[in-house]
């Protein structure tokens, strides 16, 4: 008697089920968090299908129905990219010493991908747009097999991306990109938000078409906009949508099977030892960034090019630095879209900007005793703190310029540009002077673990304070300015405001030296207590 062979998908679906089962059995509080998040999914699928239902009838749904296919595939793919450690199953590389040809291991693996919550909310949101559109006996079995294409496609590519980049998804750069991943989300919904606040706005779903006349030649929603097309009739419109989605599907997976063969037959950088550049001597050769030639000499360019390269290398202030970034263009941009638009938002991407020197030592964490070898009188502790602020200056000044004309052209108020562009370089030097004080008095510890921790475990009403009181201390040393600015203003002439550009710079260099000379002493008396509190976490 000879013993069957087990179905290879059917295997991998009990694997899943292994997977998901003993890791639920891991923890109560891992059980909790799964069930609550199926049954707040379910609740949002039901809302959704109802909605999708409501539609029905209307001459309009496909202009819902397609984007939102289009989009439920970009989110699948991107999935991966944003959340490399969702799921352990994307990682084909713990697969690459079992006896499997990379055709059957796509089967198995697609077929696997039907368990979970995720791939049930996308096959409901999927069966509502079609019983939305679906009108007659044909349509609906189109929309049968429009929901299937539509599924296997997302699962397909969203194995087809992660298996492309394995390599850097479960590297540490990969790593690191998740961390800006809730950033770009964020930023991302504000735009859905403000889509959304337009489609409700006269025209309704209306306003979709045009979106809906490009995406309904690109797969998933073509399969989703055969079914309207079979509901009226066009079955040879119907026909050509659906084959054009199983060309594509075809071609994803045809995509995943050269990278699962690429992935499983492939050295990767811990097998293999890369050689370095050789010099004339036989010695490495050395590199020099383009960057550290463009730098001054001496200890000025080598604090102001390790403060540019914590910004580039650093996970931690990398996020910290593309936040202020991103969110100081955003805020105007989003509400200029709501009409809201004003010049004065600058301020605020100023003011975040700036205060990326505040707690500038806890940034070092623990190296920063290799600093403090450096450091033995206050003219060194000026030294320090006056080439950060130079290597932060190379981008706040573009970086607010920038946002001061976007602002204006945004809100069409040129004649306050001047005003606000020169009092903005006002802002960052005065966040600047305060910097150091505040960075000498309230240090803090940024932790290493956890994308999103940026102060340490019972330091936050320290990071509270250096932040309050810095702000309030930098709008203060602006005051002078700010009375000049309104006096000029006064006067009714647009002219005059020009004068507050130069005297704005001028006036933030003289509070910027004059607030880092005030901190240098009090920095360099404070060094033991400052390294014990950056290196708490």
């Amino acid at each position: 008697m000879s013993a069957t062979t087990p179905s290879l998908p059917a295997t991998f679906a009990r694997l899943k089920l292994s997977l998901l089962r003993n890791g639920l059995r891991q923890s109560s509080g891992r059980k909790a968090v799964y069930i609550t998040s199926l049954v707040l999914t379910a609740l949002f699928g039901a809302l959704q299908l109802l909605g999708l239902l409501a539609l029905r009838g209307n001459e309009h749904a496909a202009a819902l129905t397609v984007p939102l296919a289009a989009l439920m595939a970009f989110g699948w793919a991107v999935v991966p990219l944003f959340f490399p450690g969702g799921d352990e199953t994307l990682d084909p590389t713990k697969l690459a010493m079992l006896p499997l040809r990379p055709s059957r291991l796509v089967v198995a693996l697609l077929t696997a991908s039907l368990i979970g919550i995720g791939p049930a909310f996308t096959l409901v949101i999927f069966i509502g747009s079609v019983l939305a559109t679906a009108h007659g006996v044909v349509a609906a079995v189109v929309g049968v097999f429009a929901s299937a294409l539509s599924l296997l496609l997302c699962l397909a590519l969203v194995r087809a991306v992660a298996t492309a980049n394995v390599r850097l998804l479960t590297s540490r750069k990969g790593r690191e990109m998740a961390l800006l991943s809730g950033l770009l989300i964020a930023v991302g919904l504000q735009f859905v938000n403000l889509g959304m606040t337009k489609l409700n706005t006269i025209g309704g779903l209306a306003r979709l078409e045009p979106a809906a006349d490009v995406l309904r030649w690109v797969p998933p929603g073509s399969a989703l906009d055969a079914v309207r097309a079979a509901g009226e009739g066009s079955y040879g419109l119907a026909a050509g949508e659906l084959a054009l989605t199983v060309v594509v599907l075809v071609a994803v997976l045809w995509w995943w099977q050269r990278s699962l063969t690429k992935v499983m037959i492939s050295a990767d950088a811990s097998t293999v030892v890369a050689a370095a550049p050789k010099g004339a001597d036989g010695r490495g050769a050395r590199q020099s960034s383009g960057l550290a030639r463009l730098l001054p000499a001496g200890r000025t360019g080598a604090v102001m090019l390790r403060s540019l390269r914590y910004i580039g290398r650093d996970p931690k202030t990398r996020m910290a630095w593309a936040s202020a970034l991103l969110i100081g263009i955003v805020l105007p941009v989003v509400n200029a879209a709501q009409n809201n638009g004003s010049i004065y938002y600058a301020f605020f991407s100023a003011t975040m900007l700036g205060m990326q020197m505040y707690n500038q030592f806890g940034q070092d964490g623990s190296a920063f005793w290799m600093v403090l070898q450096t450091i033995s009188s206050p003219r060194d502790a000026y030294a320090e703190m006056r080439s950060r602020a130079l290597a932060l200056s190379l981008i706040a000044v573009p970086y607010v310029t920038l946002v001061v004309l976007g602002s204006a052209a945004l809100s069409h108020n040129w004649r306050d540009m001047p005003m606000v562009w020169g009092l903005c370089l006002a802002l960052v030097g005065a966040l600047f002077a305060t910097s150091g004080l505040v960075s000498a008095k309230y240090p803090y510890s940024i932790p290493q673990e956890g994308a999103f921790k940026s102060v340490a475990p019972g330091q936050a009403g320290i990071a509270w304070m250096s932040l309050v009181l810095g702000g309030l201390a930098s709008a203060a040393l602006c005051a002078p300015l700010v009375g000049v600015a309104i006096w000029l203003h006064s006067l009714g002439s647009p002219g005059l405001l020009w004068v507050l550009v130069p005297a704005g710079a001028a006036y933030g260099l003289l509070v910027a030296w004059a607030g880092l000379r005030f901190a240098a002493p009090r920095a360099a008396g404070r060094l033991p207590e400052i390294l014990t509190a950056v290196s708490k976490g």
